[in-house]
Parts: structure tokens; C-alpha cells; sequence
């Protein structure tokens, strides 16, 4: 089995976790990859050093390690190429980390293939000018559509498979999947969602009404987002650095064609994670 394992060394206890796993990797026979960035630091390993592409397109398996943020962007990644990916936890919530750093003995289950893959429904954006897609990404957990001049309120139009249901006059709009429904769309008042109903969440963002709230629609739904005001828009999927949306320009927001593939080594279930993560959380 290949591992291609991507750290975030900027979390101080990464490199730690990350030299633990390369040593049980080794120690189970497994081979292992880093992208050529990671040379410098784990050349003692023995590990073979590719470009991120070649990781992974010649990888088994994923493992990163850092906080929620680098697992969403290493199981983005992943997802592309339909590689699953286990997170460990080297940051300081890591909702998505399926072992914690001091769990490494649990790494055998990998190589032998005792686990089980939570498929996670992603989100699939695009920027459309008159009848040209001029951009098109992907999300694990949210895409956000905001004024790019964030000082303010504006008004956006939100449509439902090509009909517009409501204008908004709001700081802005997320649409999120059941796996970013703990993350930002939570912080925003939108709804805990078990992972395992498929949807699509709407949350408006600090809404100027006493009425609107958090949608839930169908996992097939087509949300499409534009300026009411013909003012420009930006969008960032999963946190990443904004695009903007030009006036006359919108966003359509879909079911992406494949899922987030998670490696779930431990028997806890959505609600176990979220009790322990959240509401213990002090």
C-alpha cells in the first residue's frame, strides 16, 4: 500500500504527528510520499518526494495532517482523483480528523484494509458570464458569495433551479453540504445536519429581515446567486481566495459528480464526534 501524506507544518504539532506516522508506515511496510515542498524536512525518512499531482494520482490512500482546514483542502484534492483520506488531528478541533495524534497504533487497520469510507456529498460552483462558465471549482464543506465590498449590505437574488424565490438583503450568502453544516454554516445559526441526509444548505448571512432563515433543499437542487443591484460579488469555496463575480455575472452552485471519500477507522458515529468536538469543547 502507498500513502501520500500531506502536512501542515504550520500547525506546531504536525510535524511531531508526522514523523510518527512516516516511523508506524515504515514499520508496517508501507510505502509513503511527500510533495517535493516537504524535502527538506523528512528526507531522513526514506519517503519518495512528487509533485502533488503525482502523489496522488499514485498514491492508495491519503493522510493529512493539520487542523479542519488542511483536511478539507487535502480531501478536496483527493476527492478529484476518487482517493480516499484519513485525517489526523494537529490542530486544535479537527472535526474532520478521523485519529487523534496519540491514535497511531490504529494506522495498522489502514494497511489492512479493516475500515469503512464515509462518502461526504461536495458542492460543485461555477462563474457564469451571459453563456460562458469563466470559473468552476469545488467544496467540501461552503462556498460564500459576499458584496466584494464587505463594508456593507447588499441585495442578491437566490433562484432554485432557475426560478428566484427571494432577494436577500443580507452580508452575504452560504450554501454549504451536511459536512460544512458544523462548520461556518453553524457559526451563522444554520442547522446541524447529519452527513448522512444528503442536501444542500442555505444560510443567509446577518439577513436584514425578522424572517429569513436557513433553507434546506434536495441534494439535486441548482442554486444560482447574483447581484440584485448590479454590483459585484466575490466567491470562495471552502475558504480559499475569493473570485469575483462581475455585474451581469452569477453563481451557480450544484451536487458535485463524485464525493469526498473519509477513512473512518474508529466505530464513533456522527453524533459520538459531534458531542465530543463541540459540546465538550471548553
Amino acid at each position: 500500500m502507498k500513502i501520500a501524506l500531506m502536512p501542515n507544518l504550520t500547525r506546531k504539532e504536525a510535524l511531531g504527528a508526522t514523523e510518527g506516522i512516516c516511523k508506524s508506515l515504515q514499520k508496517l511496510g508501507a510505502e509513503f510520499c511527500f510533495d517535493y515542498e516537504f524535502k527538506g524536512d523528512f528526507a531522513f525518512t526514506g519517503a519518495e518526494f512528487l509533485s502533488a499531482d503525482e502523489a496522488i494520482d499514485g498514491c492508495d490512500a491519503v493522510i493529512a495532517i493539520g487542523g479542519d482546514g488542511s483536511i478539507i483542502h487535502a480531501a478536496k484534492l483527493a476527492a478529484v482523483k476518487q482517493k480516499p483520506i484519513l485525517g489526523v488531528n494537529a490542530g486544535r478541533l479537527a472535526f474532520m480528523a478521523g485519529l487523534e495524534d496519540n491514535e497511531l497504533n490504529l494506522l495498522s487497520r489502514l494497511i489492512e484494509g479493516d475500515y469503512t469510507l464515509d462518502k461526504r456529498l461536495m458542492l460543485k460552483t461555477g462563474i457564469i458570464c451571459g453563456d460562458e462558465i469563466v470559473n468552476c471549482d469545488y467544496c467540501v464543506n461552503d462556498t460564500l458569495i459576499t458584496n466584494k465590498e464587505k463594508q456593507r449590505m447588499t441585495a442578491i437574488d437566490v433562484a432554485l433551479d432557475g426560478k428566484v424565490f427571494n432577494s436577500y438583503l443580507c452580508d452575504g450568502i452560504l450554501v454549504s453540504t451536511p459536512t460544512g453544516s458544523t462548520a461556518y454554516s453553524l457559526s451563522a445559526g444554520g442547522p446541524v445536519v447529519d452527513p448522512e441526509l444528503e442536501s444542500i444548505l442555505l444560510t443567509p448571512l446577518c439577513p436584514h429581515s425578522l424572517v429569513d432563515r436557513s433553507l434546506i433543499f434536495r441534494p439535486g437542487a441548482v442554486i444560482t446567486v447574483e447581484s440584485a443591484e448590479d454590483c459585484p460579488l466575490c466567491i470562495s469555496n471552502d475558504g480559499t481566495e475569493p473570485m469575483n463575480i462581475e455585474p451581469g455575472c452569477k453563481a451557480v452552485i450544484s451536487r458535485a459528480e463524485f464525493t469526498a471519500n473519509f477513512i473512518r477507522i474508529k466505530s464513533d458515529n456522527f453524533i459520538d464526534i459531534l458531542y465530543k468536538k463541540l459540546a465538550q469543547r471548553r
